[in-house]
């Protein structure tokens, strides 16, 4: 789930930043750090929608670098347990799946596969039905069911499921059109 939500954050600068485009150069610095990170609280940090503030410096002593608190306003993405999700296979074997969906990655164990899909060896593994209409393997899309998260300080993995209707594979890289 996406959410927009307000930040602060204390930011050094060198004094050799110091000068008209000094906020300019505190905002692309924030970018950079900030940007595309994880925090466990909130999730990943999709984008920088806005400066809310730029507080008032503190120089730090002996080093000569300003210390600014910054409150910015951002774009965060966090799964939750229940949420459904259309995923990207990135890697298949016999213990079942990982999928990606933007930055999270997403195990399914092969107890979490519909029971009529088989895991098949071979030079593309893959997951496959007894009547071979429906294939599972890398960068196949499948919407998949998050039943569980775990949150650490800096990442966040979820376990998935597709044993549940309208949960499954959506497009097949290896279908021929």
């Amino acid at each position: 789930m996406f959410f927009h939500i307000v930040l602060e954050r204390n930011m050094q600068l060198h004094p050799r930043h110091f000068g008209r485009d000094l906020r300019d150069k505190l905002v692309s610095k924030l970018m950079k750090d900030v940007e595309g990170t994880c925090s466990g609280r909130h999730g990943f940090i999709v984008a920088i929608t806005g400066i809310e503030s730029v507080g008032k410096g503190l120089i730090r002593d002996g080093t000569g670098f300003v210390t600014f608190p910054v409150k910015y306003q951002c774009v965060v993405f966090r799964p939750f347990k229940g949420e459904i999700l259309e995923a990207v296979v990135s890697m298949v074997n016999k213990m079942g799946f990982f999928a990606e969906a933007g930055p999270v990655q997403i195990f399914v164990s092969n107890h979490l596969i519909p029971d009529d899909m088989e895991f098949q060896s071979g030079d593309v593994p893959n997951y496959t039905t007894s009547d071979g209409s429906v294939k599972i393997q890398k960068d196949s899309e499948v919407r998949l069911k998050i039943i569980g998260t775990r949150v650490d300080a800096t990442e966040i993995f979820c376990i998935g499921t597709i044993k549940d209707d309208f949960l499954g594979v959506i497009s097949d890289p290896g279908a021929t059109s």
